[in-house]
């Protein structure tokens, strides 16, 4: 079973959805497993993040738990100032800012990891962005999602990029809802 209270919330809860978040956005590079401290740091400190966090099975000391684990280790997405930038330099819990250029993409790419996780998607690590044909999602709970297709037959995996950190999440979609984006 899991224990939320170990666990930061996903987003603030003065936030139901990525897009109710103001401010500029930056990528945080954590040090090694900080990025739920990190979070925390955030919450305390009213500073609006989004730390997309998966259910794991792992195996210690011989007993099989279930923990929530970063989607994309060693990264939180936060917005904020320019003094909530600093003010998140100064955890100790940072390696590095990575400034966003393109504001909107990477509002649009957070916004359907987040679509994805609140509908319960079973999601993992894509270690690189490919280069394939892009598709939407036409129906049902994950309709609007876009992403990019990687394998086809009946059952098609479909890649949801963060494009800032050259990574994603590849999700398992039936093939007829897809429809390609022209």
């Amino acid at each position: 079973m899991l224990k939320l209270s170990e666990n930061p919330p996903v987003l603030p809860p003065s936030a139901s959805r990525i897009t109710d978040l103001a401010g500029r956005w930056w990528v945080a590079h954590t040090r090694a497993r900080c990025e739920k401290a990190f979070a925390w740091d955030m919450l305390h400190h009213g500073i609006g993040y989004f730390l997309p966090l998966v259910e794991r099975l792992t195996i210690s000391g011989g007993k099989r738990r279930h923990v929530l684990m970063p989607l994309f280790p060693s990264y939180v997405f936060f917005c904020g100032s320019d003094a909530d930038r600093y003010r998140a330099m100064t955890t100790n819990r940072l390696c590095q800012t990575l400034d966003v250029c393109d504001q909107l993409s990477l509002i649009e790419d957070l916004a359907a990891i987040e679509k994805a996780l609140s509908n319960k998607a079973e999601l993992d690590l894509y270690p690189f962005a490919v280069q394939g044909k892009r598709c939407r999602i036409r129906g049902g709970p994950f309709q609007g999602i876009e992403g990019v297709v990687v394998h086809r037959k009946a059952v098609a995996r479909l890649v949801l990029e963060v494009s800032i950190l050259g990574q994603g999440a590849s999700l398992e979609i039936d093939a007829d809802l897809l429809e390609p984006i022209e």
